[in-house]
């Protein structure tokens, strides 16, 4: 019985596999939204190959892109304007949908990291 409760387990689990179609993401209009402490945080960007520019609470922030491979990528804003806004960006893309992507990021070198949902805006 433990023997085809494995086997079962085996075969559930090894037909599992993420999509990562990163490269659909790469260029184009999004809408994230990300939660932290309890709090919802939505932006609107677009994003080309080298660069992203994203708009959050009527103030817009432009960064560099450096894509590592098709599923990251390394922010660097445009113009600091103070300390916090010179550390640069690495976000992971974990998950894809045909419509969406789910990331984690975090300061380059820091471990704590956050996630979050894009879409495609329209």
């Amino acid at each position: 019985m433990r023997f085809l409760y494995l086997i079962l387990c085996v075969l559930f689990f090894s037909c599992y596999s993420t999509t990562r179609n990163c490269s659909d993401f790469k260029t184009g209009k999004f809408y994230s939204e990300v939660t932290i402490n309890g709090k919802l945080y939505k932006s609107n960007f677009y994003r080309n190959e080298n660069v992203q520019v994203e708009t959050y609470n009527n103030k817009i922030d432009s960064s560099k892109l450096r894509w590592i491979n098709d599923c990251e990528v390394i922010f660097k804003t445009i113009n600091p304007k103070n300390r916090a806004e010179r550390k640069d960006v690495h976000l992971k893309i974990l998950t894809t949908t045909d419509s969406s992507y789910t990331y984690e990021y975090s300061y380059v070198g820091e471990t704590k990291k956050q996630k979050g949902i894009a879409y495609k805006a329209n």
